[in-house]
């Protein structure tokens, strides 16, 4: 910098360009190397372990292999792959295709056949495409191929949201003061096995009649309250665009509506419903958020990436709503590593919910502790905006509640807290509140 501009800078930033010039001495130096030793073996165990996390932009191979076989099973060319219309039409929901796929034993496919009876399955191929053919403890096959484990669950479990209770009108759940759910459909892309609605879900997709839809868009007319519509089912998007584009534009006729949020799974699971064409007619109806859902870092693929990047270029804003499975991520250094994989591909973590106690999906879920100790090895362990909410849903249909490690060790006393920081030191916290001293800033 020419020296008239150091002057400058000199009398912009006053006493802080004595700050800027000070050198650090050696000894300072020394200290701050050994504190940075510190702080990196805080996460040692992660660094050893997190590039043989297998994830889907580093698995591309094992994808187009797949892909190709799928195509070939289906009776598919490239340009079906690229159409959300295909694998919608050929969603795999019986045994004797996805055995052509996955090698299972005829004890699976006795398994699978068995839990169809009972929820209902289906699989967009390019989910099926994700999945290793031959191990059975893949995660993307655990959240897409039944188990035995299903129709052995014979508890007779509420529905944990208590839908009759919470629904005011028709396709509408309420569960909070300025915000609800439209219930808008039934279907989705795939039918995940850890899903809460399964009961709900039915054998077949169904398109709920106007009337009721009217009905839902009245009760927020007539709730002032009501800032915030979350379009949900089922899948948001499996409605079409056209469809999608009507309630939308009711919803911003409504002078209250503030914003509009998407319920759906379909960047994870059919990237490919994404088109330039959704996306122009999402960016009409500013602000729109989407939540969405990432399991695992294997979901995270160049086709999501993808799918992301045409959504946030309009203006799209895309959270994710990941559910801790035991078997599939409930796993620090997994979670963490999802977290991050969603981060590079511009989609912001939110929630971690835990797995509802539902019928036939208990055998997913980890105790409480296990998403607590998941949290306590990400905050200061990464990027806080790596770090979501974990999140429990209460009782009786009584709505989300957060789940915290705990950092406070000891209310202020006497002005002074007791706190425990990330990297486990425990340590003093001047808590004393300032006295006014008639000084107006």
């Amino acid at each position: 910098m020419k020296q008239g501009g150091s002057r400058e800078l000199d009398e912009c930033l006053g006493d802080e360009a004595q700050v800027i010039r000070m050198q650090v001495s050696e000894e300072d130096r020394s200290v701050a190397i050994k504190r940075s030793a510190e702080v990196k073996s805080h996460d040692q165990e992660y660094f050893d372990l997190k590039d043989k996390i297998p994830t889907g932009l580093n698995l591309e191979g094992r994808f187009r292999k797949n892909k190709n076989l799928i195509l070939e099973i289906l009776g598919g060319n490239e340009e079906d792959w690229e159409d959300y219309r295909w694998h919608l039409r050929n969603r795999i929901g019986k045994v004797d295709v996805l055995s052509e796929f996955l090698n299972l034993s005829d004890e699976e496919k006795s398994h699978i056949a068995r839990a169809g009876e009972i929820y209902r399955w289906t699989i967009s191929p390019y989910y099926a495409s994700l999945m290793d053919r031959d191990d059975r403890k893949c995660p993307i096959r655990k959240q897409a191929v039944p188990s035995v484990k299903e129709y052995m669950d014979e508890s007779k479990v509420s529905d944990p949201m208590i839908i009759k209770y919470n629904s005011p009108a028709p396709l509408i759940s309420r569960l909070y003061p300025d915000r609800l759910i439209i219930n808008v459909t039934n279907a989705c892309a795939m039918f995940c096995r850890h899903c809460l609605r399964r009961k709900d879900i039915e054998f077949s997709d169904v398109t709920y009649p106007d009337q009721m839809l009217e009905k839902a868009l009245d009760y927020v007319r007539r709730n002032t309250e009501i800032r915030d519509v979350l379009l949900t089912g089922g899948d948001a998007l499996a409605l079409s665009d056209k469809k999608l584009d009507d309630i939308l534009t009711e919803l911003d006729r409504i002078p209250h509506v503030e914003i509009k949020r998407l319920g759906t799974r379909v960047p994870c699971v059919v990237p490919q419903r994404i088109t330039p064409e959704l996306c122009r007619m999402l960016e009409k109806h500013d602000p729109i958020y989407l939540s969405t859902q990432f399991n695992h870092p294997i979901e995270v693929t160049r086709e999501a990436r993808d799918a992301v990047d045409r959504l946030t270029r309009s203006g799209v804003i895309v959270r994710d709503q990941t559910v801790l499975l035991k078997g599939v991520n409930n796993d620090k250094h997994v979670m963490k590593k999802l977290m991050q994989e969603l981060l590079r591909i511009k989609v912001v973590p939110y929630y971690i919910f835990n797995c509802k106690k539902v019928e036939g999906i208990r055998h997913f879920r980890p105790p409480i502790a296990e998403g607590i100790e998941i949290i306590e090895h990400m905050r200061g362990y990464t990027s806080g905006m790596a770090v979501p909410t974990f999140i429990i849903t209460a009782p009786d249909g009584r709505g989300k509640t957060p789940m915290y490690p705990q950092y406070l060790l000891q209310p202020g006393v006497h002005g002074k807290a007791l706190i425990r920081t990330w990297g486990g030191h425990v340590l003093e916290y001047d808590d004393e509140a300032e006295a006014e001293n008639g000084v107006v800033w």
